[in-house]
């Protein structure tokens, strides 16, 4: 279990007792209004509705109808599949002891770097609203994508911070 602490605005801290004790977490996700198991079942009802209305006029004699109902749903559940690979993006941060370990889930595939604490560098340090940069012996990872542009740079200072060993790491 965590719990978000009011040292931090972006990250939460392992409950107390949790066996992470020193742990730091960002979990950055994006923020869907429809699981795709929700959106699955969408689909088949405008499937359903769809087809049944095509059926009707096809039985009335518009056989051109049909082909057309079948494309839209065809084209509807493209999109649809393309919002249902990505609804479960996220990006974790963890910072415990002496490592940030950095993981990316992005349309089903995971990346995950983990970086030395002393070696790492958080970049921008401030301005544009470009994603922010996590590097650290010769590897770089881009986080920030689902935080809005204008909260990145307080992003970026909040893990500068945590890194330094911020005063909520020593509970």
């Amino acid at each position: 279990m965590v719990q978000p602490t009011p040292a931090f605005r972006f990250a939460t801290l392992p409950a107390q007792g949790g066996h992470s004790h020193g742990a730091v977490q960002w979990l950055l996700k994006r923020h869907c209004s429809v699981t795709p198991a929700q959106l699955g079942w969408f689909y088949v009802s405008l499937c359903v509705v769809s087809l049944s209305v095509a059926g009707f006029f096809w039985l009335q004699g518009a056989t051109l109808v049909m082909p057309f109902a079948w494309l839209e749903l065809l084209a509807v559940g493209a999109a649809f599949l393309v919002y249902a690979r990505h609804a479960g993006d996220l990006e974790k941060i963890v910072l415990q002891g002496g490592q940030l370990v950095v993981e990316l889930e992005t349309a089903g595939r995971r990346q995950r770097a983990v970086f030395n604490r002393e070696w790492v560098r958080i970049e921008p340090e401030d301005g544009d609203g470009s994603l922010i940069e996590v590097s650290g012996q010769g590897r770089s990872v881009r986080v920030g994508r689902h935080v809005r542009p204008e909260l990145r740079p307080a992003l970026a200072r909040e893990i500068r911070w945590a890194l330094r060993g911020g005063p909520a790491l020593s509970l």
